[in-house]
């Protein structure tokens, strides 16, 4: 798809399966048995761009502050200027088109959000790169996507600046995170890394700075991106061992952010810690997309830190806060938590892993709340389901949200499966991608077609209990769910058969008490290898973003195979999860 193709009446990637005809828009209904206690029974959805949500935010609330970063504010009115003038950049000095791909590869950080906002106000696409990924890594990313210009983080320059020149990508734009922070930094702890400004760097002759693109104050073209047009391109990894860039336009991520925000009961009062990453979309939706639609405060965090986190809640009186439950484990653990003034917090939300049951006892007991889990992927703007803030319960992925329909499929016959039972899970959503980016076979597999609609298959297993909850059972696709990241063990495969003594590999999920679940490589190696466990985890993490690579390596004589000679993956996973299980029982007797 080229960017003339990506803008306006853009052709669709994944056309609808044959029967199907899609009409979007139009209201978006709720079943009437959970349509209580404030959620109603049906959501109209704002039919304009993203763009037009910070716009409209800041003519509303132009002094009220948007963004708060370590003792420095930003206000409504001085975000959308930021946003105006550096679009003005992308069209004018960069030659940015409507459609054209510009990617943000950056940690949390007010410039992050602007770039991110003037992205979408050039009617361009914007592309999210997981800052820890390698020049490896991204070099696909930058290729696959056709990125023409990135925004970059000054420490993550050095990863990107080989790529220039190379394909598409023909301007960088250095950001440094000092640039945004205050005189003091408000007393709290501030990393040297961040406080970093751009006088420090010492540019490339290819690169241009933050600041010196605000400056020219370039004035942007109209706007004139509407719902149906691309907006994004985040990256989620899968089964075939490359990441695959999941097309949205500003309807499905709009569709998610509102339904997500009346779900949670947020409004133009509602402060959020935003913490989760914003490349990932339980951060950019939960903490950006929600707060700057209601005309909220961003409380913002370069990276996870619990008593930083303690202090902001006290000092900005945060109302809301999306986090993981590994976030929460550590969080409740630091010393002296129970001193803090916490009760502002109004609402505790995420998902993605099981939360213990002792965090969850305390949240309700010392704060009256109850951790609101949902369940949401990058294909559908990270929204689906939820619980109900009324009537939640532990352990649940929640009830399909606003116009979600939801089926239990068996996955090999695509029939339904009767109540109870465990089955695939597919969902027909306003908000689910149009297709993955230049994976048409990827499509084909994950589209059907059902009573004249487009139903995407997740590929997860679940069940269905009598009041229509939805409880995950198990992963169709082989996927670790580590501190929240997930991992395709295929993709880590892929990365160990480039070393060259290994002969075989097999990834699997190993129990972590910190991370919930951590990366395990079952290897062979070639013979005659020197190699040892050793060597191998410290050639993994000079090749492997930090949570992909293994944290443990067993090296094997042979690996387990099926009949038809593939690796038994299930296999080992199983015998995992009995020597963990055998691991605790021992410990527990003695």
């Amino acid at each position: 798809m080229d960017a003339s193709s990506a803008t306006r009446k853009p052709a669709h990637p994944c056309p609808p399966p044959q029967g199907v005809v899609e009409r979007p828009g139009g209201a978006l209904r709720l079943d009437a048995a959970h349509a209580r206690a404030g959620l109603p029974l049906a959501v109209h959805i704002p039919e304009t761009s993203l763009f037009r949500n910070l716009e409209t935010s800041a003519q509303r609330y132009p002094a009220k502050t948007a963004i708060q970063f370590h003792g420095s504010s930003l206000s409504y009115a001085e975000l959308l200027a930021q946003a105006e003038a550096m679009a003005g950049y992308l069209q004018r000095a960069c030659g940015v088109a409507p459609g054209d791909r510009v990617i943000v590869f950056s940690q949390n950080c007010p410039q992050f959000i602007a770039a991110y906002f003037a992205i979408l106000r050039a009617d361009a696409v914007f592309v999210p790169v997981n800052a820890m990924l390698l020049r490896d890594e991204l070099e696909h990313i930058v290729s696959d996507s056709g990125a023409v210009v990135a925004f970059v983080a000054s420490e993550l320059l050095d990863r990107v600046m080989p790529l220039l020149g190379q394909g598409a990508l023909r301007k960088v734009v250095v950001h440094a995170y000092g640039d945004a922070l205050g005189d003091d930094a408000a007393g709290l702890p501030t990393p040297d890394w961040l406080r970093t400004r751009t006088g420090d760097i010492r540019l490339p002759q290819a690169a241009e700075s933050w600041n010196a693109a605000l400056a020219l104050a370039h004035e942007p073209a109209p706007h004139r991106a509407g719902p149906d047009d691309l907006c994004m391109l985040p990256y989620t990894s899968g089964t075939t061992g490359k990441p695959k860039a999941c097309v949205h336009t500003h309807r499905t991520v709009m569709t998610s952010c509102v339904g997500s925000s009346l779900w949670r009961r947020t409004n133009p009062s509602s402060v959020y810690l935003a913490v989760a990453p914003l490349f990932h979309l339980l951060g950019l939706q939960n903490n950006v997309n929600s707060a700057i639609f209601w005309g909220g405060t961003i409380v913002l965090m370069p990276r996870w830190d619990r008593e930083a986190a303690a202090t902001l809640i006290e000092r900005h009186r945060v109302t809301f806060w999306a986090a993981l439950p590994a976030m929460l484990v550590d969080f409740f653990a630091q010393p002296g938590i129970e001193s803090r003034d916490l009760g502002s917090l109004s609402m505790v939300t995420g998902g993605g892993a099981a939360t213990p049951q002792h965090v969850n006892e305390l949240l309700k007991s010392r704060y009256g709340l109850d951790y609101i889990e949902g369940y949401g992927l990058t294909e559908s703007a990270s929204f689906l389901c939820a619980n109900p803030v009324h009537k939640p319960k532990k352990g649940c992925l929640g009830v399909p949200t606003f116009g979600v329909e939801l089926r239990i499929v068996d996955p090999e016959t695509l029939q339904a499966v009767p109540r109870g039972e465990v089955g695939e899970i597919v969902v027909h959503a306003a908000q689910t991608m149009l297709g993955y980016w230049n994976h048409p076979q990827a499509n084909a597999q994950s589209f059907i077609a059902m009573e004249g609609k487009r139903f995407f298959r997740t590929g997860d297993l679940a069940s269905v209990d009598e009041e229509g909850y939805v409880f995950m059972r198990d992963r169709l696709k082989r996927m670790i769910n580590a501190s929240g990241f997930k991992v395709w063990p295929a993709e880590v495969e892929a990365a160990l058969h480039a070393h060259p003594s290994i002969l075989e590999a097999c990834v699997i999920a190993a129990p972590d008490a910190r991370r919930g679940e951590t990366v395990k490589a079952i290897v062979t190696l070639r013979r005659g290898s020197g190699d040892d466990s050793a060597s191998l985890l410290a050639w993994c993490r000079e090749h492997m973003a930090t949570y992909k690579a293994p944290r443990i390596v067993q090296i094997v004589d042979e690996l387990p195979k099926s009949p038809t000679g593939k690796i038994a993956w299930r296999e080992l996973q199983e015998q995992e999860a009995r020597a963990a299980s055998s691991a605790e029982e021992t410990s527990l007797a003695r």
